[in-house]
């Protein structure tokens, strides 16, 4: 499945660099959701939320009211989850508060998915110089991927994996890392970060996992009616 994206930053959809730079500004959050309409599902991050400096929830509120989203971006408490769930999105995605700085934090993955359930939880796992990176990407972990990905399958109904070192660059990603992923899990798997090029989604596809899309849909180096296609094709 090829998922589009789109990353709200101060009530704007935004394209960063690592998640640090603003690369691009798109349209409008729900002109936006009408160019995705051949996809069935979106994937909606709130940037601020992530990094703690305020949130987008009527927006976000209002994508989840028009398509199939997977929400994330400051999910860190069970009661955040339930709010996305109970505002529209299908799934909600966690990433920092899954970790301490040196390990999972269970007791808050047991408590999110005793509100929510598991199944309907997406863990993101993203990765910056081989190491789980937390707070919007701006702080590292000891832990990698590969080493957590199988402990953490009880809380979650798959994974967002993405490889920060290309996110946003348009250089390609890491299709070795991926692959060393969809062996650690049967889990299903979303990859993000880097995705540039159509040998790109059809290598990820080849190995099942998904593909989210930003840059590559944003600046045109993809078009949305291949994409779609090949959605379509994939899914029917």
């Amino acid at each position: 499945m090829i998922i589009p994206c789109i990353d709200l930053m101060d009530g704007k959809v935004v394209q960063l660099v690592q998640g640090k730079e603003k690369a691009l500004e798109g349209e409008a959050p729900l002109v936006m959701l009408e160019k995705f309409a051949g996809f069935p599902v979106i994937q909606v991050i709130d940037l601020d939320a992530a990094l703690g400096r305020g949130a987008n929830d009527d927006i976000v509120e209002t994508l989840a009211a028009h398509a199939t989203t997977r929400v994330g971006g400051g999910v860190r408490t069970p009661e955040r989850a339930r709010k996305l769930l109970d505002q529209g999105a299908s799934r909600v995605i966690v990433g920092t508060s899954a970790f301490t700085r040196t390990g999972i934090n269970h007791e808050l993955l047991k408590s999110i998915c005793g509100e929510v359930g598991a199944e309907k939880i997406l863990l993101a796992l993203d990765s910056k110089g081989g190491n789980i990176v937390v707070k919007g990407w701006q702080e590292a972990t000891t832990l990698t991927a590969e080493q957590v990905i199988g402990e953490l399958e009880p809380y979650c109904g798959g994974f967002l994996c993405t490889y920060v070192d290309k996110e946003g660059m348009m250089q390609g990603t890491d299709l070795d890392w991926f692959g060393r992923l969809r062996a650690a899990t049967t889990h299903e798997i979303t990859a993000a970060g880097g995705i540039t090029t159509l040998e790109d989604v059809r290598a990820l596809q080849a190995m099942n996992i998904h593909a989210a899309l930003g840059m590559a849909i944003y600046t045109g180096r993809l078009s949305l009616d291949e994409l779609a296609k090949m959605n379509s094709e994939r899914t029917n």
